[in-house]
């Protein structure tokens, strides 16, 4: 108990150095974009730190525990996704050199009224995403504590933020590179100690243990659930804010391209590594262990104590990872996209505005924490919403010469409705996954507005 708690103070010490040498933004193009000026090293650092987080390792962790090699092959496709945006979109949304966030290369592609849409969409969307990363944080130093989760997610909540408001992009990346460092070298450590100490015949069980969980897991999720669950995982977080900033922050549009591409080689080897854990782990934690808690059990089962102690530091920053860049994420995004279209602020204005911004969606996000049910559970509702909403009208600007503008928006809104009442209201009705009927009513709304426009054009 106080090695961990020793251990979690001299990280948040260290992270808090990190964070001051990375120096305080004074510009909002500082705070926003870190001047256009990130080399490929930190942004592929930063993408993998803010996808590693609780969702990529405590919850597959979970998921391998539960459906062995099933959700390996979901993961998979959030690989493919990274690799086709870096070969695809990232260097076409970094070619629009003055843009600062997705919503604003979308507003230049539309008009100002999809620029303010698509703002509004980012802003819940990184606020619901950082709920989900709160929530972690509460999972984990409870387990570790017997802290109430509540009061785990004020604190969390209020540290990511001192330093995210303080240093901004910049901030955000280089404490991102420190914590990737640091969990990558961890997790594989833990999985080769729990094969070759506690089982000896890790191999053996790996095996045995791999075939009896991915047959349970096919067994018990239908081929339109599997469907879902990939179409969720190849879309549902392409271009989210945080990502899109990045792809905008980097130096070329060449780093653009090769930080994704690495970002989803990487996503392979990593998924491999969270799913073996969660398999290893049926051998030795309890069958009815729950999802998010399998990972925990397990190092505090067959680690020494200090083992686990330094677990719970890794999972702390990978999870703040991830919510320093969301909550710098959604704060651009509402001072770009929602402020900045009505209103002519100063540069100086508006890096106060992106500061506010980040303590409000902060402690929004910390309130409705507790309203989470898993951490997967929570990440696909959130990729359930965002996909349908934006992707088809952010791609298909970025290709199309003439995108139009009532195809933009009539795309967001029935994309963002449809996914709402499926999930929402009637709860993934006849068990067909929400992203599947949303998804395509959003492209209908397109195809809808784009043939209305253009008949009109025509017309006059």
């Amino acid at each position: 108990m106080v090695a961990s708690v020793a251990l979690v103070t001299g990280y948040l010490i260290i992270l808090a150095v990190v964070a001051v040498r990375a120096r305080a933004a004074r510009e909002y193009a500082e705070f926003s974009l870190a001047k256009r000026s990130l080399p490929l090293a930190l942004i592929f650092g930063s993408l993998c730190a803010a996808y590693v987080g609780p969702g990529f390792s405590i919850g597959f962790v979970g998921k391998g525990f539960q459906g062995g090699l099933l959700f390996l092959l979901v993961g998979l496709a959030y690989s493919a996704q990274n690799i086709l945006v870096g070969l695809f979109i990232a260097p076409r949304l970094r070619s629009l050199s003055d843009c600062r966030t997705l919503g604003d290369a979308i507003g230049r592609k539309y008009n100002r009224t999809c620029q303010i849409l698509a703002g509004i969409i980012s802003v819940g969307l990184c606020m619901g995403f950082a709920a989900v990363m709160a929530n972690a944080a509460g999972v984990v130093v409870q387990d570790a504590f017997g802290i109430p989760k509540w009061i785990v997610i004020v604190l969390i909540a209020i540290a990511t933020t001192l330093y995210t408001s303080f240093g901004g992009l910049r901030a955000s990346v280089m404490t991102d590179a420190l914590q990737f460092t640091l969990f990558t070298i961890l997790m594989p450590v833990i999985l080769l100690f729990i094969m070759f100490v506690p089982m000896r015949d890790g191999a053996a069980a790996l095996t045995y243990e791999l075939t009896a969980a991915t047959a349970a897991g096919f067994r018990s999720t239908s081929w339109v659930q599997i469907l879902g669950l990939v179409v969720a995982f190849l879309l549902g977080e392409t271009l989210i804010p945080p990502y899109a900033n990045r792809a905008l922050a980097t130096q070329t549009t060449g780093a653009s391209r090769n930080s994704f591409v690495l970002a989803g080689l990487f996503s392979m080897v990593w998924f491999t590594v969270m799913i073996s854990l969660g398999i290893l782990a049926r051998a030795i934690i309890p069958a009815g262990t729950g999802e998010d808690d399998v990972l925990l059990t397990l190092v505090k089962t067959v680690m020494p104590p200090a083992g686990y102690a330094i677990l719970l530091v890794a999972l702390l920053s990978v999870i703040i990872s991830s919510l320093d860049s969301l909550l710098n994420a959604g704060a651009v995004a509402f001072t770009e996209d929602v402020i900045r279209p009505f209103v002519k602020i100063s540069d100086r204005g508006s890096l106060i505005c992106g500061r506010a911004a980040t303590v409000g969606i902060a402690a929004l996000a910390a309130a409705a924490a507790v309203a989470v049910p898993s951490i997967i559970e929570g990440l696909l509702i959130c990729y359930t919403i965002w996909a349908p909403a934006i992707l088809p009208a952010a791609v298909l600007g970025l290709w199309l010469k003439k995108p139009r503008p009532l195809a933009g928006i009539l795309s967001m809104l029935t994309g963002a409705a449809v996914a709402l009442s499926f999930k929402v209201i009637w709860h993934d009705a006849m068990e067909i996954p929400a992203i599947l009927p949303a998804l395509a009513a959003a492209l209908v709304a397109y195809l809808v507005g784009h043939l209305v426009s253009a008949v009109f054009v025509e017309s006059r």
